[in-house]
């Protein structure tokens, strides 16, 4: 494993190139436009400044990781002479089947395809290639180049070499991988979106606030972020997707998205990226000001 392609510089894919090219490794960052590549480059200069900052990495490193990463608007050019392909592009189901057929045809028969899905199944996206063996689930957790888990997911097909082998390589990037099996949530989200949920359910039944029900999660529970906030900052939209990912698939109604969550997504109000969730962002990042509807 030399050379690395991730396609999708958003959130979750310049966090995934960040965390390749300081480890030493040659990234190719595809997205289709350049206007994103360019958001998620100034990104990765951004973290990689604040870890200087925190003496955690020098200049050199810095400059070094930086020329590890080579951008790429054209899908074939990025990734056709790549080892590893993790797609991180959006939480969508047909997105990602058409951009796995589209690698199947490019990539070296030998390429590892893999996904960051933090949902989907592996099992139905490999099934869009002639290599499903060569098909894995790596759910980094956001923010990358911090959070230490990575959820290695192996589809109903998928060899127990390539699971060695992703296995192997995401140590090497200091990570600590964790290998389940292909359901829908895998295990973090399974366990993560419910609770999520069902914190939305108690402020939709008027049983406590935002802040009331953030403050009882982190101090009595010791969770470092209250759920609602936590909603905020995954997405709301995202949580909508994998819930429904996950009562489509299980067709149990305890993974029922509660009618605000759905409400609020189709209102615009997604959290952190849209300025307005649960709290109001327009201030600061911080879940420092309950958004207006709540108070």
């Amino acid at each position: 494993m030399e050379k690395i392609a991730v396609i999708g510089a958003g959130t979750m894919g310049n966090g995934i190139a960040h965390v390749f090219a300081q480890n030493g490794y040659k990234v190719n960052l595809v997205d289709i436009a350049q206007a994103s590549l360019d958001k998620g480059l100034a990104t990765i200069t951004k973290n990689l400044d604040r870890m200087i900052a925190k003496e955690v990495i020098d200049e050199a490193k810095k400059e070094a990781t930086l020329g590890n990463i080579t951008s790429f608007t054209n899908l074939k050019d990025g990734v056709s002479n790549t080892d590893l392909v993790v797609e991180a592009a959006t939480e969508n189901l047909n997105i990602k089947l058409k951009i796995f057929k589209d690698l199947d045809n490019i990539c070296k028969a030998e390429t590892i395809l893999a996904t960051n899905t933090s949902s989907i199944s592996i099992t139905q996206i490999g099934a869009a290639t002639n290599r499903p063996e060569k098909v894995i689930g790596m759910h980094f957790m956001n923010p990358v180049p911090i959070m230490k888990l990575v959820e290695i997911i192996r589809g109903y097909s998928t060899s127990d070499e390539v699971t060695e082998t992703v296995m192997e390589l995401s140590k090497k990037l200091g990570k600590t991988p964790t290998e389940v099996n292909d359901y829908p949530g895998f295990v973090a989200n399974r366990i993560l979106m419910p609770m999520i949920n069902e914190s939305i359910e108690t402020l939709y039944n008027g049983v406590a606030g935002v802040e009331e029900i953030d403050t009882v999660m982190k101090l009595g529970m010791a969770h470092p972020m209250g759920p609602l906030q936590l909603a905020d900052f995954i997405g709301l939209d995202v949580c909508l997707s994998i819930l429904n990912v996950m009562y489509d698939g299980f067709k149990n109604p305890k993974y029922a998205p509660c009618p605000l969550l759905v409400n609020m997504v189709m209102a615009g109000k997604l959290g952190v990226k849209s300025g307005e969730g649960f709290y109001d962002y327009s201030e600061s990042r911080k879940a420092e000001h309950v958004s207006a509807q709540f108070k």
